[in-house]
């Protein structure tokens, strides 16, 4: 078991969650509230899956942790594109926001192929 709290994919990806946050507190409209609650629940699953990874049984298991990770970065960027297209956040916003995705997915995706391998090497 490890401690999440010293990988630096959550410390970021809890940071932009904590941002996005901030970013959306005013999507109160009729009908984005609905974009607000989905964009804040993708971007909190991206550290919560690496949270919820570091108690996996086994590597190959935490993995799949940091996969589904992954997929919440994705989510968050598809998230992030809507609410730009819609007028709810600027681009510079966006871009911010997204670039930081961008990073946090990439970074995770190196940490699950280092698990992967490791977990290769111990067999």
């Amino acid at each position: 078991m490890q401690d999440f709290k010293h990988i630096k994919a959550w410390q970021r990806a809890h940071a932009l969650a904590i941002a996005i946050d901030k970013l959306t507190a005013h999507f109160t409209r009729e009908g984005h509230a609905t974009l607000r609650s989905q964009l804040t629940r993708a971007a909190d699953s991206i550290a919560a899956n690496i949270v919820e990874g570091c108690g996996a049984a086994t590597r190959r298991e935490f993995a799949r942790f940091l996969d589904m990770s992954i997929k919440s970065a994705n989510e968050t960027e598809y998230h992030l594109l809507s609410s730009r297209d819609r007028g709810l956040i600027s681009t510079a916003e966006w871009e911010k926001a997204t670039n930081e995705t961008i990073e946090i997915r990439k970074m995770t995706h190196g940490y699950r192929k280092k698990i992967l391998n490791d977990d290769l090497a111990t067999r």
